[in-house]
């Protein structure tokens, strides 16, 4: 991380403080506050400063490559959108539900990658600031100074995240960018040798994700003060449920609960996601903020991922993690959770409810044996709704009768917690750097809370109609030789009329 000090260019002669890049998140961001003589913070905005294009060039390919193509938005969390877009061509072909043995490879495959990728979070990324400190050295701040100081934590962190890939292996053919999933249901079929190997592992897992949620629940309890206030404000939370309100990270339909709790929408099918949720674009970022169309942008802004879906749903239909669930919510002291740092602990819990449905998922005789493939009568378009590891995933798709993709819509986990993102920017800015000498170590307090959320910033870079761009042409020797500007809803501005 690196920052620098200079003068804004700006009538109130404000400062400008860059974190650029943010560290140990997926993808590109940078962080920009404006602080006046006093270093009193006026402004805190994340910027999402990469462009990806996804939803454009799928655009006029057959349907049927677009679950492979889409996991190229990501090599972390790949799974989520070869399912997610899976889920959405399933409609197009007609092909719902699809067959037992399809729903057991597809589901294990998921848990599969909730887990690998919330131990990747969590160890890998966020404990270094969890158990040495926000402002600790910046040289110990990551996996190796994990591995140093509490070697069996790293340990348990990466053997972890190996078995949640060893799952997706076996499921997806591949542990990165695999081929499991089609429109319509699987390519093949767990074999009972992969099935025997995965079920020797489990004890081991089972103890150690434990063992994780353990941990952040010992954080919590050693500085709760800190873990209750930090990036702590209040919003609406949004996830899919089963239909009976338990927890289901593969299929369900959309609930949205109030910041006090209340169930504002419930029931609402996955095909029609267009009436709750709408999207906007800002100046300032390629990724867009979605909300709630009833409420409006300034209200209807919220929350996804494990925060949501840990208060969201009703139960864990997993016998530990509910117990750990329940502890979660008596943490609130009867009232929802809204502390950015709990995030952590709603994640742990998470990936021990994965590695439960896992073992359940592998005495399934249907990962084993039975139908791979269901059709039916094709329609026009299909919309594709899971729960990825950093929230609410959504794919939507038009296909024509010549089986080409006409129109993409994807709402990206991090792209439903843009505005949460900046808004944990600005408490933590108030309240840790305003009116302070800016160091490192408080500048890493803001990257701490944009951690929280697991960003996948590469993700969620998908702009909607006009979107802002930027271009600074330079000479070899820096001069600027021609700038232009756009804006949504605004032509092109330049700074120099001279075209190079």
């Amino acid at each position: 991380m690196s920052f620098d000090l200079e003068t804004a260019a700006n009538p109130q002669g404000l400062r400008r403080v860059a974190i650029d890049p943010v560290s140990r998140v997926e993808g590109h961001g940078k962080v920009t506050l404006l602080l006046d003589e006093h270093n009193v913070v006026q402004q805190a905005r994340l910027h999402i400063v990469e462009f990806r294009g996804f939803e454009k060039f799928i655009e006029g390919r057959p349907y049927w490559e677009v679950p492979v193509m889409v996991q190229r938005l990501c090599g972390i969390c790949p799974v989520s959108h070869h399912l997610a877009a899976s889920k959405a061509f399933d409609r197009v072909i007609g092909a719902t539900p699809i067959s037992a043995s399809a729903d057991a490879v597809r589901r294990l495959m998921h848990y599969g990658q909730m887990l690998q990728s919330h131990a990747l979070h969590f160890f890998h990324l966020s404990s270094p600031d969890l158990l040495f400190g926000f402002g600790s050295p910046v040289a110990q701040r990551n996996i190796v100074g994990v591995a140093q100081v509490n070697p069996e934590v790293a340990k348990k962190g990466i053997l972890l995240r190996k078995f949640g890939q060893e799952v997706i292996r076996i499921t997806a053919g591949k542990r990165i960018h695999g081929t499991g999933a089609v429109p319509g249901g699987i390519n093949k079929l767990v074999t009972a040798a992969e099935r025997d190997e995965l079920k020797r592992d489990l004890p081991q897992m089972l103890q150690w994700a434990q063992d994780a949620v353990d941990i952040v629940k010992q954080l919590h309890a050693q500085n709760p003060a800190l873990y209750r206030s930090f990036g702590s404000f209040r919003s609406n939370l949004m996830s899919i449920v089963r239909p009976d309100g338990a927890m289901d990270l593969y299929d369900g339909v959309l609930r949205v609960r109030d910041a006090n709790g209340v169930i504002l929408f419930d029931g609402v099918n996955d095909q029609d996601y267009l009436q709750l949720i709408e999207e906007e674009v800002r100046s300032w970022s390629y990724m867009k903020f979605p909300h709630l169309r009833s409420l409006g942008r300034e209200l209807g802004w919220y929350r996804v991922g494990p925060l949501a879906r840990v208060q969201n749903c009703d139960f864990i239909p997993s016998e530990r993690a509910e117990i750990e669930r329940q502890a979660f919510i008596a943490w609130g002291q009867g009232e929802l959770v809204h502390a950015s740092l709990a995030y952590h602990w709603a994640r742990m819990i998470e990936m021990l409810h994965a590695v439960e449905v896992i073992a359940d998922l592998l005495d399934d005789p249907a990962l084993l044996a039975g139908d791979m493939l269901t059709s039916g009568t094709r329609q026009r378009s299909g919309v594709g709704i899971i729960e990825a590891p950093r929230g609410t995933l959504i794919h939507d798709y038009d296909v024509g009768d010549d089986d080409l993709v006409t129109r993409c819509n994807l709402i990206v986990s991090t792209t439903h917690n843009n505005q949460a993102m900046n808004e944990a920017v600005r408490s933590v800015a108030r309240d840790y750097l305003s009116g302070h000498e800016i160091t490192e170590g408080l500048l890493n307090h803001i990257e701490v809370a944009i951690r929280a959320y697991d960003p996948c910033l590469s993700c969620a870079t998908h702009a909607l109609g006009q979107m802002p761009l930027d271009i600074t042409l330079l000479a070899a020797d820096g001069t600027v030789l021609d700038r232009v500007q756009k804006s949504p809803g605004s032509g092109l501005t330049r700074s120099h009329d001279r075209f190079i």
